[in-house]
């Protein structure tokens, strides 16, 4: 059990460090935004507390629940029932679409949502953004396709992500008329695409004002992804 207790103080501090990458890159406002990731081994996730400033984050204000978003306040040891978070905190208002991922798609380990500026633009369009950049074969295998319109809530925005997702080799989707939501291997691997999508997204947008965008072969796009992420730095 102690190994259990362990993970979770190691992912909260991680959840924790990682949104600071959500304001160094510019990705959020106010308290908007989360990135969450799956307690190895077990049906538990973290996330960031809803409505707390990003400057008030603390590793032991992020908030622990299953993998249906209810907030697991402590655990028993066997020999202790060890406590942990503040009782006053709820988690993000996307926690369930969070949860819905981990349930459906057990290789994720970490969920990312923002509303950055770029990308969200392309959401209100509900259009995705075409792969018209190599580092898009490279990240996104292709374009990074828009999800349904759904509202917070419920698992409906969950839904929508996986049902998208599950068909595409893009680690993001943008959700029509809300943003983006990134998965990853690990929460690090979700800010990562969160970061790569808003890049790209601002990119091509700019691309477009210029002209038409020339499109990649799909050959060519699979080629690239596949050196990318089975040959690249390795």
């Amino acid at each position: 059990m102690s190994a259990l207790l362990d993970a979770i103080a190691r992912i909260r501090a991680e959840v924790c460090a990682l949104h600071a990458e959500l304001t160094r890159y510019e990705l959020v406002v106010w308290t908007a935004g989360n990135v969450s990731a799956r307690v190895p081994g077990h049906d538990l996730m973290v996330i960031k507390p809803s409505g707390v400033s990003y400057d008030e984050l603390a590793p032991d204000l992020m908030v622990v629940t299953d993998l249906y978003g209810t907030p697991v306040k402590a655990i028993c040891t066997g020999q202790e029932i060890v406590e942990w978070g503040n009782p006053d905190l709820s988690p993000s208002s996307d926690t369930a679409a969070h949860a819905y991922v981990y349930r459906n798609m057990p290789d994720v380990g970490g969920v990312v949502h923002t509303h950055s500026t770029y990308a969200t633009a392309w959401a209100a369009r509900g259009e995705p953004i075409p792969c018209v950049l190599t580092m898009m074969g490279d990240e996104f295998g292709g374009t990074i396709p828009v999800g349904p319109f759904a509202l917070i809530g419920d698992d409906s925005i969950g839904r929508g992500i996986v049902e998208t997702l599950r068909a595409s080799h893009s680690p993001a989707v943008l959700m029509q008329n809300h943003g983006p939501f990134t998965i990853g291997k690990d929460a690090r691997s979700a800010v990562k695409a969160a970061v790569m999508c808003e890049e790209v997204a601002r990119t091509v947008h700019i691309s477009r004002q210029l002209g038409e965008p020339l499109p990649i072969d799909a050959g060519q796009i699979e080629s690239l992804y596949d050196r990318y992420q089975n040959v690249y730095g390795r």
